[in-house]
């Protein structure tokens, strides 16, 4: 697997790829890497002859009571993990080379709508600084396909909106989320739960299913269905900061008219928050 750190170096390899013919797909991570990553990056070789992952704690997108210098860094076992399932190229820049003026002086990007609620409302600014560094790294990589993990599924929104809005020469991909044997989705932060906790924290999918059976099966009063799953949740020593029924689009409030609903939840464990979702088709 090749590696490079600069611009100038990865353009070089996007340009002989591109020169050969070969079409290239992208998958943007902050590292850490487990199993739900290894899936972006085998969804990207299945679409394209080249895949690029690049790797970059991203300090615009952590707000100020998010600490950005204890993010887990575990590079060595990131590229060993890259290497296994035959990523092509790893892009490891340094926030000097993607900021070389700092964060005070980046032009940001803002994707309204999207982002006003659920984690842009707990975590003001995250948004603006997904969606600025993703633009930079489009621009950079120039990748025919790029491949977001629907278990952020108010990202994999926020990003595909941007490049529509832009007009961006890339396709948006989502890829369903990978889940433990329990329902549990695959996270970096699943690390911090120990095993009662981690036992706990299978519920939230379990809820999320419930509920959408629910749906499935004719029940339309939201907000009660709403309240409910979060009293469930809190009961079971969860504490929830959201649980919302959701026009899969727009991520505005459901409606009784809409066919295609997602179902977005954050709820802790302990000190660990977790972000799940499950969508739902009424057609």
């Amino acid at each position: 697997m090749d590696q490079a750190t600069s611009v100038i170096e990865l353009r070089q390899y996007v340009q002989h790829w591109k020169d050969h013919g070969h079409s290239i797909a992208f998958i943007p991570t902050m590292g850490n890497l487990h199993a739900g990553h290894m899936s972006l990056i085998e969804k990207g070789q299945a679409l394209c002859d080249r895949s690029i992952c690049s790797i970059f704690v991203n300090p615009m997108q952590f707000g100020p009571n998010e600490d950005w210098d204890h993010y887990p860094r575990t590079l060595e076992s990131d590229i060993e993990k890259l290497e296994a399932v035959g990523c092509d190229l790893v892009y490891l820049p340094a926030a000097s080379e993607l900021y070389p003026e700092g964060l005070d002086r980046i032009s940001q990007v803002q994707v309204t709508d999207l982002t006003d609620n659920y984690e842009g409302k707990h975590r003001p600014g995250h948004f603006t600084g997904v969606a600025t560094v993703v633009l930079k790294l489009f621009n950079i990589v120039k990748p025919d396909v790029s491949v977001f993990g629907k278990k952020d599924y108010q990202q994999y929104r926020v990003i595909s909106k941007m490049v529509e809005d832009f007009n961006l020469d890339v396709q948006i991909i989502g890829q369903e989320t990978t889940r433990e044997p329990s329902g549990l989705a695959s996270s970096s932060r699943n690390q911090y739960l120990d095993a009662t906790q981690l036992e706990t924290a299978a519920m939230i999918y379990r809820q999320l299913q419930q509920t959408a059976q629910q749906i499935e099966q004719g029940a339309r009063d939201f907000d009660s269905l709403e309240k409910t799953a979060i009293e469930n949740l809190d009961g079971a020593g969860f504490t929830t900061d959201y649980f919302a029924i959701c026009n899969a689009e727009t991520l505005q409030p459901a409606s009784a008219d809409d066919r295609n609903l997602v179902i977005l939840v954050t709820a802790a464990v302990g000190q660990t928050r977790l972000l799940d979702n499950i969508e739902i088709s009424l057609w």
